[in-house]
């Protein structure tokens, strides 16, 4: 049976004994039932012992019963609610007993329990909380992140005159790092009199978890000039520390300092200097050590799966997948996540229905939420309703993260009255939840509403962070409300506290040049605290190209190609600007230069849900199953437009075309009308044609789906990379301000 090899509370006087050692009662230490104990290897086996005690009445002997507790709390077959009910068995329970049921619920999945087991024996236990208690109690603090809490059990300390004494101290600091106040627990680490290896591991542990990665090398440096020996505890957290700087210099010489001093690696330190490895970009040294570590657990081959994914070695990273012993859930997400953070939202879904045919292991919160994201860069709504409907059937908790990918699957996906459902049916909503909501109004160009919602997440004293005022200068910017934008981003500082980032003078940049207000765009980039990036350039420009500022769009492009030579988008704006000017020398420059660089403009791709399946479709495209059908639906529906007098706006054509019939043509092809032509024939009259653009949609191409909508009676939403388009009657939900 596992028992303390060496005890951290402190061992039970027997009462008849004057000596405070129980080993010299001979008498019991020859109890046949304490032998016993040391051989039980299950709780039925416990069981029986602890009813002998009760027989012989050995159970009413403070040492006896102490052992029985500590067997039946924390043996490697421990159960907790067995040993509370032999807890509550026991007479007079001395100190030992209480601090052994005590750690044992601080170490459990309801460490409130032993809070409440701690104040038990304060009413209860004629002996006080010793050095011993104290330490337990506050761990139980910090799982429960009870600051308040902790911070009475600290102030007990100090009144029962424990307040030196190293291991209540080395505690604190866990805790207070724990509950998030670095700065107490630095203090704490400052007056502790004599410190300890321990000591400093716990303060540099705390500075490596609370995102003080620097703060934690330095005291590890201090450390060493103090002569403190660092053990395998220690380097796991400076570790940590370099993966979280990305600091592989400074990791490569803990490695070689760990060699040298002759610290004795172990699974768990391996596997720190294999994260570290990774995080900082350096599979090859993660191979190296990955090959000669003698032991290695599930940890270690998801490490090194994560390393080849996140850098888009998907052939290497299936090889490790393929090789591992078993493949846990977490094996399954590095691989989902990866391919919907590296934008192949596809492949993250067919790795999802894999996990799902092997039906082993079950998706978790992590699972869903990448599946969620992936679904809504797609606009797959059956799948993601799908996961909505398994989240209720597996009774699985809403948390905020959940209900945040919720809120932004169903609103990316066209459906805002669900998102607006999924956030009304939740009690706790937090500045994630607000903002995703807030995001979701705006793309759908309800700015109106997001404000509202932004006045309703104030009232219910919601913080706003800098993703929730992006999502709020967004909702102005789609809707024109152009001095509500200028009133928001003017608050942020004073009001809010809130420094305004580069993502918000972008937003800025974009209301007022939508507007028209080009000479105030132009007066805030210049008068900007920070160097102005290809996102505000590109802000700019594209105002430009609305409002066909020939003369600033050029200005705006040069700028933009300075901080980012080979942006395609910006020679697309460009050329379209020189197009719609008739400038076709100049757009055959731009073509010339983009060819010379090897610069080419990202394909448009349209893709829509039929069925489940997601169908994707390019300028041209004819590798569609059904490309005769989709073709014949567009040559009718372009005799329908023609006959209700449709002209194309041929200043959508990146290239100059001679012919007038081709401009036509090359037109009609674009991905948007391919995609709307197979949702005609695929789908009843009854369900919306929902299509996903992975560009801004082009002015033809909207002006296209609003006839069509109204000629075929049909519900069309498109999404471009901006917002949402809701075709319906000939009307666009935009009402052409986009």
């Amino acid at each position: 049976m596992a028992s303390l090899s060496t005890p951290l509370i402190s061992l039970p006087r027997h009462p008849n004994s004057s000596s405070p050692s129980f080993s010299t009662d001979l008498r019991l230490s020859s109890h046949p039932a304490l032998s016993l104990i040391d051989q039980c290897t299950s709780i039925k086996q416990l069981k029986q012992v602890h009813a002998q005690m009760l027989r012989t009445g050995a159970l009413f002997d403070p040492y006896s019963a102490s052992k029985l507790i500590t067997a039946s709390a924390l043996s490697s077959f421990s159960s907790l609610d067995y040993a509370r009910q032999v807890f509550d068995q026991i007479p007079q329970p001395n100190v030992y007993t209480w601090n052994t049921l005590i750690r044992a619920y601080a170490s459990s999945s309801d460490p409130a329990e032993s809070i409440l087991i701690f104040l038990e024996m304060l009413d209860h236990c004629s002996e006080c909380p010793d050095k011993y208690t104290y330490p337990f109690a506050i761990k139980a603090a910090s799982e429960l992140r009870a600051l308040q809490v902790g911070r009475g059990f600290h102030g007990m300390a100090i009144k029962a005159s424990l307040g030196s004494d190293i291991y209540i101290l080395n505690s604190l600091v866990h805790f207070y790092g724990s509950c998030g106040d670095l700065d107490l627990a630095r203090r704490v680490f400052v007056k502790t009199p004599k410190k300890d290896v321990v000591s400093w591991n716990s303060m540099i542990t705390v500075f490596a978890q609370g995102n003080c990665p620097q703060e934690a090398l330095e005291l590890f440096k201090e450390m060493e000039a103090e002569n403190v020996k660092p053990n395998d505890v220690t380097m796991v957290s400076v570790l940590s520390a370099c993966a979280k700087k990305v600091d592989l210099e400074f990791g490569r010489w803990v490695c070689s300092h760990i060699q040298r001093n002759e610290i004795k690696e172990n699974l768990t330190l391996n596997n720190a200097m294999l994260d570290m490895y990774v995080k900082c970009g350096s599979v090859e040294d993660a191979k190296r050590l990955f090959d000669r570590m003698p032991e290695k657990d599930i940890v270690s081959w998801t490490t090194m799966l994560d390393g080849y994914a996140q850098l888009g070695n998907y052939e290497e990273a299936w090889r490790v997948f393929a090789a591992m012993p078993s493949q846990d859930i977490a094996a399954w997400n590095v691989l989902i996540s990866s391919y919907e953070q590296s934008g192949k939202p596809k492949e993250a879904l067919a790795v999802f229905n894999e996990l799902q045919k092997s039906k082993s292991p079950k998706p978790d919160e992590v699972t869903l939420v990448s599946t969620l994201a992936a679904c809504a860069q797609l606009g797959a709504i059956d799948l993601g309703g799908w996961i909505h409907v398994y989240i209720k059937k597996q009774v699985m908790k809403l948390n905020c993260h959940l209900t945040t990918s919720l809120i932004d699957m169903y609103a990316k996906c066209g459906d805002l009255d669900k998102a607006l459902e999924v956030f009304n049916s939740v009690e706790r909503r937090d500045v994630f939840v607000w903002s995703a909501m807030i995001a979701g109004l705006a793309m759908h160009g309800q700015g109106r509403d997001a404000l509202e919602f932004f006045s309703k997440m104030l009232e219910a004293k919601v913080k706003p962070n800098a993703v929730t005022f992006t999502n709020v200068l967004c909702a102005c910017s789609h809707t024109g409300l152009v001095d509500e934008g200028r009133t928001f981003f003017y608050q942020m500082e004073p009001v809010y506290g809130i420094l305004p980032g580069i993502k918000h003078y972008a937003c800025m940049v974009d209301i007022l040049g939508r507007s028209g207000n080009l000479d105030e765009a132009v007066e805030l980039i210049e008068k900007m605290p920070i160097p102005p990036t290809a996102s505000v350039w590109g802000a700019l420009l594209g105002a430009c190209k609305l409002h066909g500022n020939v003369v600033l769009a050029e200005k705006a492009c040069s700028h933009l190609l300075e901080l980012d030579p080979r942006n395609h988008g910006a020679y697309v704006l460009l050329s379209n600007i020189y197009a719609e000017t008739g400038k076709w020398d100049e757009v055959s420059g731009l073509r010339k230069h983009m060819r010379d660089a090897g610069i080419k403009k990202e394909p448009g791709c349209s893709s829509i849900e039929v069925n489940g399946s997601v169908h994707e479709f390019l300028v041209g495209d004819n590798s569609h199953p059904l490309c005769k059908e989709i073709y014949s639906k567009l040559d009718e529906m372009a005799l329908r437009l023609k006959s209700n007098g449709y002209v194309p706006n041929k200043s959508h054509l990146l290239q100059f075309v001679e012919e007038e019939d081709m401009k036509d043509h090359a037109l009609i092809l674009h991905s948007e009308k391919l995609a709307i032509a197979f949702g005609l024939i695929s789908l009843s009259p009854s369900q919306p044609i929902q299509v996903v653009k992975n560009l801004r949609v082009c002015g033809d191409c909207h002006s296209v789906a609003k006839i069509i909508s109204k000629l075929y009676d049909r519900e069309i939403l498109l999404r471009d990379r901006y917002r949402f388009h809701h075709f319906r009657d000939g009307h666009c939900s935009c009402n052409d301000y986009w």
